[in-house]
């Protein structure tokens, strides 16, 4: 990992150590997943721009993707 500095406002730099303490996680980790939200996506994933993004609320989804992603079966 390479360490680095920035400079923010006060206003921000409140903001964001706030939201990391609601998230539960350090300011260094809100600050890594957010460059990773703004970054171009890796050309060799595509489909992870996906990833996360659907729910169905059952808990056994991993066993049936298929039909959560594409439809019922006929």
């Amino acid at each position: 990992m390479i360490r680095t500095q920035i400079s923010l406002p006060e206003a921000d730099y409140a903001a964001a150590k706030a939201e990391a303490e609601r998230l539960g996680i350090s300011l260094a980790e809100l600050v890594r997943r957010s460059l990773r939200n703004a970054l171009p996506l890796d050309s060799d994933q595509p489909w992870m721009r996906y990833a996360g993004m659907v729910e169905s609320g059952d808990p056994q989804s991993s066993q049936h993707v298929d039909e959560i992603v594409y439809g019922a079966k006929p």
